[in-house]
C-alpha cells in the first residue's frame, strides 16, 4: 500500500515538473553530431544558426521566453532517443530540430509521434522521413536523398556519365541515397554496375575504392557524407581514380566539406545543395552575419536550421498557442520565405523549394575567400521532390 502511495506521489511530482517546465516558455532542442564525423557538417554551427533565428524573432513568442537547449547524440540512435525522451518528458522541450544522421532522425520520428511533439529534420537525408516513415508532427526541411539524386545523378547521366558504381555508407542514409540515385540513373537510360558498403566514420577506403576502380564505371557515386566523403575523395586521388578517367560524384556534400578539402582536391566535383551563401542578396546578408559570429560561412545544414527554427516560431505565433496539433497545422499552411529558401510545406511535412546543381571551382577561378561554387543549373522544387501523394506517406492516402 505504501509503495502504491509512493509511486502515485512520484508520478504526480513528475507531472507537476513537466507542466512547470512547459509553462516556462517555448523550448527548442538542437540535437546533432557535435564531435564526430558530421561535426563540421552541422555541429555547433547549427546551434549558432538557431540562436540567430531566435534573436531575429525577438527572443519571445506569445509573451513567453524562447529557450534553446542542445546535445550531441554521437550518431547513436539510442543516445538520441534517451536525450529526446528526457527533453520531452522532463525538460518541457516543444520541438527538436537538426537531427543529423538518418538512423537518428527515424528514431526521433517515432518518439515524437508517440509523445505528440514536433520534430523538424534538417541534417538527415533519407527520403523515408516524409515517405513511409512520415508522421503527423514530423517535417523534413533542407533536402533529401530524392532531391540529391535528381540533381547530381540526373545531371551526370545526361552529361554522359551513364555507368555507375556506388561507395555507400552502411546505414539508413547511405541505402536511401544509393537507391534513389540508382532509380534516377536507370530512368535516364544509365546502368548501375555495382556497389560496396563501408562503415560510418571509416578511415581506410582503399579496398572499397579498388572495387570501384575495377568496375570501370564512368561515375563513382559517393553515397556518404561529412568526413567519410572528404576522406574517400582524398584517397581516391591517391589511387588515381579521376586521373584514370572516372568521375567522382559527391552525392551529399556541403560547403563545409569542400572547405575542409580545399579547392585543389575538390575542384570539378559536381554536387547539389539547397543553399549557397553567395547565391543572392538575402543569402549573402545572412552569411555575413553568421561569419561575424563563427568566422566561417554557413552550410546548407546550418542555414536550414535557421529556417526551421524561424518557421516553427512563426507557426507558434500564427497558431496563438504552442499546442502541437495547432502548430503542425500552421507549419503546413504558412509559406516559407527566408535567407535559406522560399517555398511551401506539403501535407507529408516535406518543405519544397528549389535545389541547385553546382560545380566546385578550380583554385584559379576563386576570386575571394569561400568563393567555391559555380552554378550549373537550378532544379525547381516540384522536380526535386515528389508530391505528397507520390511520397508513400500513409498520411496522404
Amino acid at each position: 500500500m505504501k509503495l502504491g502511495l509512493l509511486s502515485a506521489a512520484l508520478a504526480a511530482t513528475a507531472l507537476v515538473a513537466v507542466s512547470q517546465a512547459s509553462a516556462q516558455g517555448v523550448k527548442i532542442g538542437i540535437l546533432n553530431d557535435q564531435s564526430g564525423v558530421y561535426a563540421d557538417y552541422g555541429g555547433k554551427w547549427s546551434l549558432e544558426a538557431a540562436k540567430m533565428a531566435v534573436e531575429d524573432f525577438g527572443g519571445e513568442v506569445l509573451g513567453q521566453k524562447i529557450e534553446i537547449v542542445s546535445a550531441d547524440h554521437q550518431n547513436k540512435p539510442d543516445n538520441a532517443v534517451a536525450i529526446a525522451r528526457k527533453w520531452y518528458d522532463v525538460d518541457g522541450v516543444d520541438m527538436i530540430t537538426e537531427l543529423t544522421t538518418s538512423s537518428v532522425a527515424l528514431a526521433i520520428q517515432d518518439l515524437s509521434k508517440e509523445k505528440k511533439k514536433i520534430d523538424i529534420v534538417v541534417g538527415a537525408a533519407t527520403s523515408r522521413i516524409t515517405g513511409d516513415a512520415c508522421q503527423p508532427y514530423g517535417f523534413h526541411w533542407a533536402f533529401d536523398t530524392h532531391a540529391l539524386a535528381v540533381g547530381t545523378g540526373g545531371a551526370l547521366v545526361k552529361a554522359g556519365g551513364d555507368s555507375w558504381f556506388f561507395l555507400t555508407a552502411d546505414y539508413a542514409f547511405g541505402y536511401a541515397l544509393e537507391k534513389d540515385t540508382s532509380e534516377i540513373v536507370l530512368a535516364n537510360g544509365g546502368k548501375v554496375l555495382g556497389s560496396v558498403r563501408h562503415p560510418l566514420n571509416s578511415s581506410d577506403f582503399s579496398s572499397f575504392l579498388l572495387q570501384a576502380q575495377a568496375s570501370k564505371a564512368k561515375v563513382v557515386g559517393l553515397a556518404n557524407a561529412g568526413l567519410d566523403t572528404a576522406n574517400s575523395i582524398k584517397q581516391a586521388s591517391e589511387f588515381g581514380i579521376v586521373a584514370g578517367g572516372q568521375k567522382l560524384a559527391g552525392l551529399l556534400m556541403t560547403l563545409a566539406e569542400v572547405h575542409g578539402l580545399g579547392l585543389k582536391a575538390a575542384q570539378g566535383l559536381v554536387l547539389t545543395e539547397a543553399y549557397y551563401w553567395d547565391r543572392d542578396d538575402k543569402s549573402r546578408q545572412f552569411a555575413e552575419r553568421f561569419f561575424k559570429r563563427t568566422n566561417r560561412m554557413p552550410s546548407m545544414i546550418q542555414a536550414g536550421t535557421y529556417s526551421a527554427t524561424l518557421s516553427y516560431l512563426k507557426a507558434v505565433k500564427a497558431a496563438g498557442t504552442k499546442d502541437t496539433e495547432a502548430v503542425a497545422k500552421k507549419l503546413k499552411e504558412l509559406p516559407v520565405d527566408d535567407a535559406f529558401a522560399s517555398g511551401k510545406v506539403l501535407a507529408n511535412g516535406r518543405f519544397v523549394h528549389d535545389m541547385y546543381l553546382f560545380e566546385v571551382k578550380k583554385p584559379e577561378e576563386s576570386k575571394k575567400p569561400w568563393d567555391y561554387y559555380k552554378l550549373l543549373a537550378t532544379v525547381p522544387g516540384d522536380k526535386a521532390f515528389p508530391t505528397a501523394a507520390e511520397s508513400g506517406c500513409p498520411l496522404t492516402k
